[in-house]
């Protein structure tokens, strides 16, 4: 475990629960393969899968609920009363019993041991960030996982939303997430812990396997989406510190120019609209914010 900033050493968390809340509007057909991996999951401290559905219209509710049936530790909440993921894991959250909240996303797979190392951070650590297998759901060749609290948007380490997990008393002092946040609510709950002095650490053995969009179009839209986070956080973590990377937007504008007739090339096309849609939504958000963040 890496230790990236925060309070010191926290105490024992020996007979605590831990509750793994899993936001989800129409999950299907996914959430039944990553419910497979959560039921799976071997962890001494008592524990609970609240499944937060955002108003699914597809068959995902009847899906939990089969679980459900079949599995004491699952269980269905409607989280249908406001819409976003940040509202869904709010209302997972306020029904859940865990003294420890552990966070994963409907359309990706929990690997084993994952509950039980979340678990073991927390006894040190008042929030974490997990690690990410991209290749094994996406068809690329094996790799190691890939530690997601990195320096996101030059300022903070900050965990994904897909593999985060932090101490209830923590989750309630800094009041959750924010619910106006389409996108970059992770990074913003991330960072205001670490603000209020919360100790923010890598789990290296909680890892979960992310599925990725593979079709360009898709790739574009949830890179455009991640784009526009980035104005809204500046907006509002500047006087905290946040900067700009100016150089490193010149250069990748530079290489999308560059690299434009390789995009014949699926794989290439990928990584070009990849980047093409964080910068274009960085720059689109970037007026409506009144900021300027490339």
């Amino acid at each position: 475990m890496k230790d990236i900033g925060g309070t010191e050493e926290v105490g024992s968390i020996g007979g605590q629960s831990v509750s793994v809340v899993v936001p989800v509007r129409d999950g299907l057909p996914w959430i039944d393969e990553q419910l497979r991996a959560l039921a799976g999951q071997q962890c001494d401290a008592d524990w609970e899968v609240v499944v937060a559905d955002n108003g699914s219209t597809d068959g995902t509710r009847a899906t939990v609920e089969d679980w459900a049936v079949r599995h004491p530790h699952i269980r269905l909440v409607d989280a249908s009363g406001r819409p976003g993921p940040a509202a869904a894991r709010n209302t997972g959250v306020a029904a859940a019993s865990g003294q420890m909240l552990a966070f994963c996303d409907a359309d990706d797979v929990v690997q084993p041991g994952w509950l039980t190392a979340c678990v073991e951070v927390l006894a040190r650590a008042d929030a974490a960030a997990g690690t990410f297998d991209f290749t094994s759901l996406n068809g690329g060749p094996i790799s190691s996982p890939v530690v997601a609290a990195t320096r996101q948007l030059a300022f903070l380490p900050a965990a994904l939303g897909a593999n985060l997990c932090v101490r209830r008393t923590a989750f309630e002092a800094v009041g959750g997430f924010t619910e106006d946040l389409a996108v970059g609510e992770d990074i913003d709950l991330s960072w205001r812990l670490q603000l209020r002095g919360f100790r923010f650490v890598v789990a290296a053995d909680a890892v979960v396997a992310k599925r990725e969009p593979i079709e360009p179009r898709l790739v574009f839209r949830a890179a455009w989406s991640y784009g526009q986070s980035g104005p809204v956080l500046y907006r509002r973590f500047r006087k905290s510190g946040m900067g700009r990377d100016l150089k490193g937007a010149v250069k990748e504008w530079a290489w999308l120019a560059v690299a434009w007739p390789g995009v014949v090339d699926i794989g290439w096309r990928r990584r070009w609209m990849r980047t093409f849609g964080v910068r274009g939504g960085r720059l689109a958000e970037s007026v409506n914010q009144r900021v300027f963040f490339p």
